[in-house]
C-alpha cells in the first residue's frame, strides 16, 4: 500500500509533528470539496427557510434575536466584572507581578475623577454621617477612642491607653484639635462641639515651650484651617492666625530655611540640639498650610516665607531630582552625601511639590517640574524589584556612600496615593502603573505577617528563591500609621475599584483585634507575633488620620472629600484649591 506523504507542521502547543499531505488546508482538491460541500448545505438550509410559513419564520427570527442579545449581555457582564484586580473578593491576593516595564504600559482612567470637578470649586462639603455598615464600624472605632482619650487624657497631646495615663509632646491638646475634623466628617455633633469648645477656651501658644515646627504645622495649623474651612466659624481662624503668627520665627534663619524648633512663647527658633541641620521633609512640608493662611486672611507673608523655601530648594543641586534628607538652615545647603529616601525625614518634599501645583490651580510650573524630575529619579534609582516574585518596591541610597539599600519604610505607602493623584490629573501613564504596582507591594507588608499588620520597616531580598521580605525584629513594631489606607483611598476615589475597599476592610478589622483596648487603641511592638505585646500610645494620627481615610474609603460616595476641589495636606486636613 503506498504510503501518504508526509510533511512537519507545528501544532498549538509549538510542536513539530508529521502531517499527512492530502491533510494540509492549503491542499487544492480539500479546498474544492469544502467548498462544494459548504453550497449542498447552503442550499438544502435555505430550501427549508422558504418552506416554512409566515407566522414560523416569525417565531424562529424572534428566538435567534432574543438568543444573540443574551449572548452579548452575558460576555459585556463577564468583561466589566474582570479587571486587574478581581472586585468584590474580601480575601483577594493578587497574582505575582512579573517583571514588567514601568514604561509604556497605559493604565486606562475611567475619568470620573475629572468630571466630578464640574460645580462650584468653593462649594463647601456636607457631611451626613455614616452610610452602611463598615462606616458605622469606623465611627464607633473613633468614638472608642475618642471617649477614652476624653476620660483618661483630655487636653494632653497623647493618651497611654493600656496604663490609661496622658502624655504630652508640645502641650497643644494635639488629640483633640488633630482629630476634631474627623468628627465633623462623621457627623459626630456632640463631640465635635466639645472639642470645638476646648479649642475656643484652652488652646493658647503663649507658654514658654520649644515645639517642633513641622509637627505643629501640619497637625494644628492645618486643623484648624481646615475646620474653619468647614464651618466659617471665625474663632478657628483667629486661632491659626495666632499661630502662624508664631510659627514665622522659624523663617528667621540667614538663608531662610526654617529652623526645625520653634519657642511659640517668645516667638523665637534655632536649631535641634542634636544637629545644626533641618530635616528636609519637614521644611518643606509646610507650604500647603502657610499658602492657606495667607488666603485665608488676605495677608501674604505667610505664604511669601513659606513658597521662598520650595523656590531655594528648586535651585539647589539634585540628584535627578532626588534630595538629601537633612539640610543646613544657616547656609541653605544639603548636607553632603545624606540618605535619600522616600521615607522617614524625605518623604513629604515630594509629596508637597504636587500637591502644591494642585493647589495653586496648576500655575506654578516650576513646582511640577520638579516633581516629574524626582518621579524619574524614583525610577531610575530607588525603584527595584524583589526576588523570586519580582515586587516593586521602593529603596533607598545610602548616607555616605550613596549604596542602595533594599529597604522601605511603611512611611513611603503614601506614594502610591501621591502618583495616582498626579495620573488623574494627567501626568503619564507609568505613573499609575508604578503606583498600583507599589500598593500591591505595600500591601503584602500587611498580609504576609499573622496579625495582618505592616512593620514599620520591610527589607527586600534582591536574590532570594524564596522569600521577597524579611522584617527585623527591630523593625517590627507597628504605629498604626495611616499611609497605606490613605493610598487605597486615592486610589478609589480615582479608579472607583471597590477591592481597596476590600483590602481597607481586612486592615480594618486586624486593627479591631490586634490594638483595640478596653481605653482605646495602642501601638504594636511586634507583627510578626500572633500575639503581640502592646506599645501603650495611641497617637493623635489614628484619629486624624488612619480612622479618617477608612471612613472615606468606605463610602458609597467616593467623592465626598472631592480631589478636584481638595489638596489633603500631610496629617489629611483637606484644603481648598485656589485658581491660582
Amino acid at each position: 500500500m503506498k504510503q501518504p506523504v508526509l510533511e512537519t507542521q507545528i501544532d498549538f502547543n509549538g510542536h513539530q509533528q508529521l502531517v499527512p499531505e492530502k491533510w494540509k488546508s492549503d491542499s487544492p482538491d480539500l479546498v474544492a470539496d469544502q467548498n462544494q460541500a459548504i453550497l449542498l448545505s447552503h442550499r438544502k438550509i435555505i430550501r427549508r427557510w422558504n418552506r416554512l410559513s409566515r407566522l414560523q419564520r416569525s417565531i424562529f427570527s424572534a428566538l435567534f434575536l432574543i438568543i444573540a442579545a443574551s449572548v452579548i449581555l452575558f460576555y459585556s457582564s463577564k468583561v466589566n466584572t474582570t479587571d486587574l484586580y478581581k472586585n468584590g473578593d474580601s480575601n483577594i491576593i493578587m497574582e505575582p507581578l512579573k517583571n514588567v516595564s514601568l514604561v509604556n504600559e497605559p493604565i486606562a482612567n475611567d475619568g470620573q475623577l475629572k468630571k466630578a470637578a464640574e460645580g462650584d470649586p468653593n462649594e463647601r462639603p456636607i457631611f451626613t454621617g455614616p452610610s452602611n455598615a463598615r462606616q458605622y464600624a469606623v465611627v464607633e472605632s473613633f468614638k472608642h477612642a475618642w471617649k477614652s482619650y476624653k476620660e483618661h487624657a483630655w487636653g494632653h497631646d497623647n493618651l497611654k491607653p493600656l496604663s490609661g495615663m496622658a502624655f504630652d509632646w508640645f502641650s497643644l491638646g494635639l488629640t483633640i484639635v488633630d482629630g476634631l475634623d474627623t468628627a465633623y466628617i462623621m457627623g459626630l455633633t456632640e463631640e465635635f462641639e466639645e472639642g470645638k469648645q476646648w479649642v475656643k477656651n484652652e488652646l493658647i501658644f503663649t507658654k514658654s515651650k520649644d515645639v517642633n515646627f513641622f509637627e505643629v504645622t501640619i497637625r494644628v495649623l492645618g486643623a484648624l484651617l481646615t475646620n474653619y474651612h468647614f464651618t466659617q466659624d471665625e474663632m478657628f481662624l483667629n486661632k491659626a492666625k495666632d499661630l502662624g503668627d508664631r510659627l514665622m520665627a522659624a523663617f528667621s534663619s540667614p538663608s531662610g530655611i526654617p529652623y526645625s524648633d520653634v519657642n511659640l512663647g517668645t516667638k523665637t527658633a534655632h536649631a535641634p540640639e542634636w544637629s545644626h541641620y533641618s530635616t528636609t521633609a519637614e521644611v518643606t512640608t509646610v507650604q500647603l498650610e502657610f499658602r492657606e493662611l495667607s488666603r485665608a486672611t488676605n495677608d501674604p507673608v505667610y505664604e511669601d516665607a513659606a513658597a521662598a523655601v520650595s523656590e531655594k530648594i528648586h535651585q539647589l543641586p539634585k540628584k535627578h531630582g532626588l534630595v538629601p534628607i537633612f539640610i543646613n538652615p544657616n547656609t541653605g545647603q544639603f548636607l553632603p552625601h545624606a540618605t535619600i529616601t522616600l521615607g522617614a525625614r524625605g518623604d513629604s518634599y515630594y509629596e508637597y511639590l504636587l500637591k502644591q501645583w494642585l493647589q495653586t490651580g496648576k500655575t506654578i510650573n516650576y513646582l511640577l517640574d520638579d516633581y516629574m524630575t524626582a518621579i524619574e529619579g524614583v525610577r531610575e534609582f530607588l525603584a527595584m524589584r524583589s526576588s523570586p516574585n519580582k515586587h516593586l518596591f521602593i529603596g533607598e541610597l545610602s548616607a555616605g556612600s550613596e549604596s542602595f539599600n533594599p529597604k522601605m519604610d511603611h512611611l513611603t505607602c503614601f506614594l502610591p496615593g501621591t502618583l495616582a493623584l498626579g495620573h488623574a490629573n494627567d501626568l503619564p501613564d507609568w505613573h499609575m502603573t508604578m503606583a498600583e504596582e507599589l500598593l500591591y507591594t505595600c500591601y503584602l507588608t500587611y498580609a504576609v505577617h499573622p496579625t495582618f499588620l505592616a512593620p514599620e520597616i520591610t527589607h527586600f531580598n534582591m536574590a532570594s528563591a524564596t522569600n521577597d521580605m524579611y522584617t527585623k525584629t527591630a523593625d517590627a513594631h507597628n504605629l498604626l500609621r495611616p499611609e497605606f489606607v490613605e493610598s487605597l483611598w486615592y486610589m478609589y476615589q480615582i479608579t472607583g475599584n471597590t477591592t481597596y475597599q476590600e483590602w481597607g476592610w481586612q486592615i480594618f478589622q486586624s486593627l479591631e483585634k490586634y490594638a483595640k483596648v478596653p481605653n482605646g487603641y495602642t501601638s504594636l511592638a511586634n507583627v510578626k507575633s500572633d500575639k503581640p505585646l502592646q506599645r501603650d500610645m495611641m497617637e493623635s494620627f489614628f484619629l486624624s488620620e488612619t480612622l479618617k481615610y477608612l471612613y472615606l474609603l468606605f463610602s458609597e460616595d467616593r467623592f465626598m472629600i472631592d480631589l478636584n476641589k481638595y489638596v489633603i495636606n500631610s496629617e489629611a486636613h483637606p484644603l481648598p484649591i485656589h485658581k491660582n
